[in-house]
């Protein structure tokens, strides 16, 4: 469901229609709001499902693989704008804005966004046929939904090995830990780790889509995008979209797939640490001497620096707070407990989007943009940015190390059991108070 609601949003985000342009702006976001819906759906169901078919050795790396093909969707994204951009630039030459307000969108550049937009489809609908395929995992079918049968055939055809159900294994494992997301015993087990979850995704996307806001004002710096009305809107979308693809091949990419090549043997706990950490240092070092950098001559510093807050918060926070949720929770409460982690870092996105939009602002009013008031500036906004980091840093202490340990010893769907051998008739084993 979630799959084909991502389909046909993204179509119909292409087909907006209306008789002015505030009406396509409104069914454009009306159609962005569901697919949004549909992405935040597939985002617990995507984590989860990989951490309960993968073992305990190499789940990290799973994981890590399916939230790094993201990287691959950016970079994918770049080129589709570059080429579409390219070709009506090609077909449909215009004048720049300062020279010609109206002239410089021609008509037929209303078709360049839809398709970028449309082709976003594609991808998702390539693996509708095998999403359709695959069986829910052993953990649920078996825990949640109580089919040991059901749950040893899925695995008997995943694994292509004879697997023989326990129906009283089953019922014994499934009647323990029937708490709920609202009781005192899952706020007693897991009220803290929720916490730490939600709070360091909510601080990281405050940062992370943030320094989105300032790409414009660097591509600018350093010579990639000329000033807005030095261009024609096709010629602005094709150099955005260039330099954009190159910060996603320089140091989106890279970050995703050192987090594959290092999670299981670092651990989630210290790659996420030091994400922060290393996000906080490379921001303050482009905060603190912010006048320097922009200055003629050292604008390509600049760069290098912005280039590894993305790559640290790839090798980071932002792979391990994907990552973390789907391992550190109940089976039945695995998929819910990542949906709201995840719904507290969109939270973030939000705040990141529309609140710094407004205090990046020049403190100075009559150098805002048009319609903005005054703000409090880049360098204090990258001061505030750094602020999360150190948040989401401390608040990385309340989350547990799943390394190395099967889905039941992270979550604690094994205390029960422990709780019940311990006080057993014939147990010697002295159990401290």
């Amino acid at each position: 469901m979630t799959l084909m609601m991502m389909v046909i949003c993204c179509i119909a985000s292409g087909l907006s229609f209306s008789n002015s342009a505030k009406g396509v702006m409104a069914t454009l976001c009306f159609f962005r709001f569901w697919l949004g819906f549909g992405v935040g759906g597939d985002y617990p169901l995507s984590a989860t499902i990989m951490s309960e078919y993968a073992n305990k050795k190499t789940r990290g790396a799973f994981i890590a693989a399916v939230f790094a093909m993201q990287g691959f969707g950016n970079i994918t994204g770049g080129i589709v704008a570059l080429i579409v951009s390219a070709g009506f630039k090609a077909k449909y030459n215009a004048p720049a804005y300062e020279d010609n307000r109206a002239a410089s969108t021609p008509p037929e550049a209303d078709y360049a966004w839809r398709i970028i937009l449309m082709f976003g489809a594609i991808p998702a609908l390539m693996t509708y046929y095998w999403r359709m395929k695959m069986p829910e995992t052993a953990r649920y079918t078996a825990l949640v939904a109580r089919n040991a049968k059901q749950a040893a055939a899925d695995m008997t055809t995943v694994l292509q090995m004879d697997i023989e159900e326990d129906p009283a294994k089953v019922v014994e494992v499934s009647s323990r830990d029937q708490f709920g997301l609202f009781s005192k015993q899952f706020l007693r087990r897991h009220g803290l780790h929720l916490m730490g979850t939600c709070v360091c995704w909510f601080v990281l996307d405050i940062a992370y889509y943030s320094q989105n806001l300032f790409q414009k004002d660097i591509f600018t710096a350093v010579g990639w995008l000329p000033k807005a009305k030095t261009m024609s809107a096709l010629e602005e979308l094709f150099k955005i979209a260039r330099a954009q693809a190159l910060v996603a091949l320089c140091g989106t990419i890279p970050g995703y797939w050192f987090t594959v090549a290092f999670i299981d043997i670092v651990g989630r706990f210290a790659i996420q640490l030091m994400g922060f950490f290393m996000m906080t240092v490379f921001m303050l070092g482009l905060a603190i001497p912010y006048h320097h950098w922009t200055t003629k001559g050292n604008h390509i510093g600049f760069i290098v620096m912005y280039a590894f807050t993305f790559f640290f918060a790839n090798f980071g926070p932002n792979s391990t707070t994907f990552i973390v949720p789907a391992e550190i929770f109940p089976a039945r409460l695995r998929s819910t407990c990542h949906g709201i982690s995840a719904a507290s870092g969109k939270a973030g996105a939000i705040v990141g989007a529309f609140g710094f939009l407004y205090a990046a602002q020049n403190k100075d009013p009559k150098l805002t943009d048009p319609g903005y008031p005054a703000g409090i500036g880049i360098r204090n906004s990258l001061f505030v940015l750094c602020g999360c980091n150190v948040i989401g840093f401390f608040f990385t202490f309340f989350v547990p190390e799943a390394n190395g340990k099967s889905l039941e010893e992270a979550s604690g769907e094994n205390e029960d059991e422990e709780e019940m051998t311990e006080t057993a008739p014939g147990y010697t084993r002295t159990v401290p108070v």
